[in-house]
Parts: structure tokens; C-alpha cells; sequence
């Protein structure tokens, strides 16, 4: 099965920027619709960003604007550049495919993000 890692989380202060990292084993991001999700106690597992087999992006709402997601499928990896984080930022990031458009992967163990002065 593929593996799935994250990496990149942190503490960081309101306004301040993190840059994620997800390296999967395989060579399905050449095929695969990809995305990022968090996930807080208490509230639905959310996809935040996505990026197509073709490098076509959209974004949830709340995090338009701020996060940039990118994909080097040569390096089976994936990135969510996150700028003017906010506390309501604060969860557990993973990585996985996007579940709109293709079949989800065992899911790794995340990285944690917490925002907070």
C-alpha cells in the first residue's frame, strides 16, 4: 500500500507562515487528483485545498487567498505553502487524494499545526 508522510507543522504566532510537506511512496501523483485535509476534535474531517492530475487548484473558503498548494511529481511530493495563519488554522493536517475525483489512501499519521499567541 502506499505510504503517506507529512511534515512541516509547528507553532507558529498568528500571521505567520508554515510550509507542509507530503511524500508519498509509488508514483501515483502523476495519475491521482491530490489534496490536503484538517481535521480538529469534535468537527468533520475537511478538505482545505486540492490540485488535479493537471495542476488545476481550488481551495475551501476559509483558507482562499492564504494557502498555496503545489505537487513535483518527479519527487512523488506535495506542498501547502499557508500564509497569514490564524488560530482557527489550529489542526491536523493530511495529506491523501482527493476524495471528489479519486480513491483514498490508507492515511498517514499527519503533522500538527497550532496557531496561537
Amino acid at each position: 500500500q502506499v505510504q503517506l508522510v507529512e511534515s512541516g507543522g509547528g507553532l507558529v504566532q498568528p500571521g505567520g507562515s508554515l510550509r507542509l510537506s507530503c511524500v508519498a511512496s509509488g508514483s501515483f501523483f502523476s495519475i491521482n487528483a491530490m489534496g490536503w485535509y484538517r481535521q480538529v476534535p469534535g468537527k468533520q474531517r475537511e478538505l482545505v485545498a486540492a490540485i488535479s492530475s493537471g495542476g488545476r487548484t481550488d481551495y475551501a473558503d476559509s483558507v482562499k487567498g492564504r494557502f498555496t498548494i503545489s505537487r513535483d511529481n518527479s519527487k512523488n511530493t506535495m506542498y501547502l505553502q499557508m500564509n497569514l495563519l490564524k488560530p482557527e488554522d489550529t489542526a491536523v493536517y493530511h495529506c491523501n487524494s482527493d476524495r471528489r475525483r479519486a480513491r483514498i489512501l490508507s492515511w498517514g499519521q499527519g503533522t500538527q499545526v497550532t496557531v496561537s499567541s
